[in-house]
Formats: C-alpha cells, structure tokens, sequence
C-alpha cells in the first residue's frame, strides 16, 4: 500500500521532528535554545543569547572588572541542574559562571531583546553559544 501525503503535511512533520530534537536537548536549568537571524544559539531563560569569549581557558573565566560590565558572566548556582556539556566555573571573585563544553557563559550588554546576536564576532574574539 502506498501512502500520499500532501507537501505541507510533510514539511509540518519534519519541523515538528527538528523542533522534537531541539528540545530533546539536555540543557542546564535556566538556559533554552533560541532561534535568531543566524540560527539556534543557547541563550538565558530570558532568551538572551549567550556568548563565549576565545581569551578564555577551559574552566577559566578571563573577563573581568569593564569587559565583564560590557558582557555579564551567566550566573550558576550550586546544585543547579546541568544537562551534557554544561559545568560551573568558579570566578576568582567568589561567583560561580555557567559554561558550555568549559567555555564560560556571558551576555552581550547590547543585546536588547531576546534573538540579538549583535555581540556575535566582537573584536573576533567573542562567538555565540550554538547548541
């Protein structure tokens, strides 16, 4: 037996089977998958994209005093839930830093609303968070 199915029932099941995958996803609690201009990047549960900085060493947060004013480290909490890829680092400031595959987490302070990515290839050292 042959089934038919019309084109946009097809292309609804395969949105819907990428959207299943996303948030299949093991995320760290308060962190989601946004959809911007430049496709899926983790952001914060304000939907703020997340950014991680190249001057960083694994587990090791580099950003401090004007360039953490400019891009605020992801607060962690203890025994805050981290999905696969996720670990907390501590700051030398006593703050624990949500990060991704070791990489530290920040925001951007001129992303406005959730979906801006204008802190994406900031002086080629800062790159959004993708899942």
């Amino acid at each position: 037996m042959r089934l038919s199915l019309p084109l946009s029932t097809l292309a609804g099941l395969a949105l819907a089977a990428c959207a299943a995958t996303a948030g299949n996803m093991d995320l760290a609690d308060g962190v989601t998958i946004q959809d911007t201009a430049i496709g899926k990047v983790l952001a914060n549960d304000a939907g703020m994209t997340l950014y991680v900085f190249d001057k960083d060493a694994p587990g090791v947060s580099n950003c401090y005093g004007p360039c953490a004013e400019k891009w605020p480290p992801q607060p962690a909490a203890e025994g805050q839930k981290l999905g696969k890829g996720f670990s907390i680092v501590a700051r030398k400031d006593g703050t624990q830093q949500l990060a991704w595959h070791e990489k530290p987490l920040y925001t951007w302070f001129k992303d406005h609303k959730p979906g801006d990515t204008t802190g994406d290839g900031v002086k080629g050292v800062w790159h959004v968070a993708r899942p």
